[in-house]
C-alpha cells in the first residue's frame, strides 16, 4: 500500500519527467540570434580586415583579449559564450565565411561534453565545420584548440581527452589543419588543472592562463598564416 504522501511525490516527479520530455530541444536560432545580430550590426558599421585571423567559438574565445594579444595580425573575434561546435556550424555562414579569413582559431567542445555529447559526436561536429569552411574557402588554415581541462569539469576530462585525440589525428592528415594542445600547459604537479591559471569558477581562464595560451599558440598561428601567404 502506498502512503498518500509518497503517492503525491510520485505524481509530482512523473509530471516533471513528462514536462521535460515535452520541452523542445534548444534552438540555436532562438538562443544566439541576439549575439549574432550584434556581430552583424558591428560589421555593417565597420569594415572588417582582409587577411584576417578569425577567433571563433565559446567563452574561452569571447573572454580572450585577442586583438591585444595578437596585434601583429588583423584579428576578428567572434566568440559567444556557452556555445557548442554545432552552434558555430549553424551560424558559420554569418560569422565565419563572410570574412574569408586566412586562418581560423577555433575553440569549442567544452560545453558539448558538459551537455552530454560523446567524443564521437564532438569529432563529427568539428569535421562538419572543417568541411563547411573548406567547401567555400579551401585554402583557409584552421587551428583547433584542444578542449581544456578544468577542475569544475574534471569528471568529464576522459571524454574531452578522447575527443581531443580524435581531432588531433584528423588534423595530422591535412596540411591545412593544426591542433594546439591546450591541456598540458595548464596542468599542475598533481596532474590536475593548476588553479593559478583559472578564475574562481575553476572553469574559465584568468589573465595568467591566457598569457600561457597566447605565448604557446603564437608560433602555430605564425606557421599557419605563413603557409597561406606563401601559396
Amino acid at each position: 500500500m502506498v502512503r498518500p504522501g509518497i503517492g503525491l511525490l510520485i505524481m509530482f516527479c512523473s509530471c516533471l519527467v513528462l514536462n521535460a520530455l515535452d520541452k523542445p530541444a534548444e534552438n540555436p536560432a532562438q538562443k544566439w540570434e541576439k549575439d549574432i545580430r550584434q556581430f552583424e550590426q558591428w560589421d555593417s558599421k565597420n569594415t572588417f580586415p582582409s587577411d584576417a585571423v578569425l577567433f571563433v567559438g565559446s567563452s574561452s574565445i569571447r573572454l580572450w583579449p585577442t586583438q591585444e594579444c595578437f596585434g601583429e595580425y588583423a584579428v576578428i573575434n567572434r566568440g559567444f559564450g556557452g556555445s557548442q561546435i554545432s552552434d558555430v556550424n549553424y551560424f558559420a555562414r554569418r560569422i565565419v565565411l563572410p570574412y574569408k579569413p586566412k586562418v581560423i582559431v577555433f575553440y569549442a567542445g567544452d560545453n558539448d561534453v558538459a551537455a552530454g555529447k560523446s567524443a564521437r559526436q564532438i569529432f563529427d561536429d568539428y569535421k562538419a565545420f572543417v568541411e563547411l569552411v573548406h567547401e567555400k574557402l579551401p585554402g583557409t588554415r584552421i587551428i583547433y584548440i584542444g578542449i581544456k581541462p578544468s577542475r569544475s569539469r574534471w569528471s568529464l576530462w576522459p571524454v574531452m581527452k578522447e575527443a581531443n585525440a580524435m581531432i588531433r589525428d584528423f588534423s595530422d592528415k591535412d596540411g591545412r589543419l593544426f591542433y594546439f594542445d591546450s591541456a598540458m600547459p595548464l596542468m599542475g604537479r598533481d596532474g590536475k588543472p593548476d588553479d593559478a591559471f583559472f578564475l574562481k569558477d575553476q572553469l574559465h581562464l584568468n589573465d595568467k592562463g591566457y598569457e600561457v595560451w597566447t605565448k604557446l599558440i603564437r608560433p602555430v598561428i605564425k606557421k599557419a598564416f605563413g603557409q597561406y601567404q606563401s601559396e
